[in-house]
């Protein structure tokens, strides 16, 4: 199995790179970092991992994203997974206060992700097989008072994979929406950790599992699916006013 890992030394991009290591595929990392990428390639090299190739890119930046694709196919000449994990959670009294703000957010957590679809459909449709699958958040389901900037980043690229999955059905390829909670991870470190968290290495068995019985939408822990059935379902008048 040829994977592809965007946004590869994210915690739970790292967690997920290691199980398939274990399985044998051979993988392509992309991050932003050369220093972490390094780290991880040597770490999966250890693990027994079969690296075609790893590459360094500010996924932000969309202008790269064409010439970076090109070069992951010319080392693994085809993908059976393509799995974006890039993101970052902004501060959200920033993005209010400030449009620039607000708009790299979206950029980062939204809109490079679609640019990123955009080429990927166009290389899946010529293979006629594969799947691209997506780390999303349940925060896109609602947009919650204390984070509805980073929300809507989501939300978007939720929507946008909701189409795609049956623009690209007839080519033969899938397309999987990953929405994990609350992860303990450097980009939460911040938050006080509470019951409903959990680990980026559970988190990468959902997705491992899920990728591998061709989910379309994988809420991880399972948990999350029925929390957000009640977010979802508080009538407007009420959500408008809770602050959790």
């Amino acid at each position: 199995m040829k994977i592809l890992i965007m946004g590869a030394t994210s915690a739970i991009a790292k967690a997920t790179a290691r199980l398939y290591a274990e399985t044998g595929a051979e993988l392509f990392l992309i991050a932003r970092n050369e220093v972490r990428l390094e780290e991880l390639v040597a770490d999966l090299d250890v693990r027994g991992a079969k690296i075609s190739g790893h590459l360094t890119l500010d996924i932000s930046k969309t202008a790269g994203h064409k010439k970076a694709l090109e070069t992951v196919l010319s080392s693994l000449e085809k993908i059976d997974l393509a799995l974006i994990c890039h993101g970052d959670l902004p501060d959200q009294a920033a993005c209010e206060n400030s449009f620039k703000v607000a708009q790299k957010a979206i950029n980062v957590n939204g809109l490079s992700t679609i640019s990123l679809l955009t080429i990927f459909a166009d290389i899946f449709k010529t293979q006629g097989f594969g799947s691209i699958a997506v780390i999303t958040s349940v925060a896109g389901d609602r947009g919650r008072q204390p984070n509805f900037v980073y929300g809507a980043s989501k939300a978007l690229v939720s929507t946008y994979l909701q189409g795609l999955r049956g623009a690209l059905l007839p080519h033969g390829v899938h397309v999987i929406d990953i929405k994990p909670g609350l992860v303990d991870s450097p980009m939460t470190a911040a938050f006080e950790k509470g019951p409903l968290w959990s680990s980026p290495e559970l988190v990468a068995k959902s997705i491992v599992k899920g990728v591998s019985k061709k989910r379309l939408v994988i809420y991880t822990p399972g948990y999350w699916r029925l929390i957000m059935m009640v977010v979802v379902s508080i009538p407007e008048l009420i959500f408008q006013r809770l602050k959790f």
